[in-house]
């Protein structure tokens, strides 16, 4: 049987390809030769995803790089799980901004009913 014009076609249904920690982490070092600390902030009913002034080359950072690593990829899976991460890539590649000592750089999560299930 072979499908027809108007049948399902899956790469027209096709999810965001999910974001990695190597990814993001080789995106980071390339824009800003450092590994910036990423975050997740809950803030009434919205989800930001916050890139902090501290980062993983730093000599007074308090992660190693196999620790740092898990905690980005827990927030990965919520962003990607959440189906944000096409949006995240896309903001790491172009947000002009870098983060300064006591001042993160801040980007609104889109919410949807997915976002919903990570507020409380």
């Amino acid at each position: 049987m072979s499908l027809k014009s108007n049948e399902f076609d899956a790469v027209s249904f096709s999810s965001p390809i999910p974001l990695e920690a190597d990814e993001v982490m080789g995106c980071l070092r390339r824009r800003w030769g450092v590994t910036y600390d990423l975050k997740l902030l809950i803030k009434r009913d919205r989800i930001y995803l916050q890139m902090m002034w501290g980062f993983l080359e730093q000599q007074s950072f308090p992660l190693d790089e196999e620790t740092f690593k898990e905690n980005l990829n827990r927030i990965l899976e919520i962003i990607n799980r959440a189906g944000q991460s096409d949006f995240v890539r896309n903001w790491l590649e172009n947000v002009q901004l870098t983060p300064r000592l006591g001042r993160a750089i801040t980007l609104p999560l889109p919410m949807d009913q997915r976002m919903d299930e990570f507020v409380l």
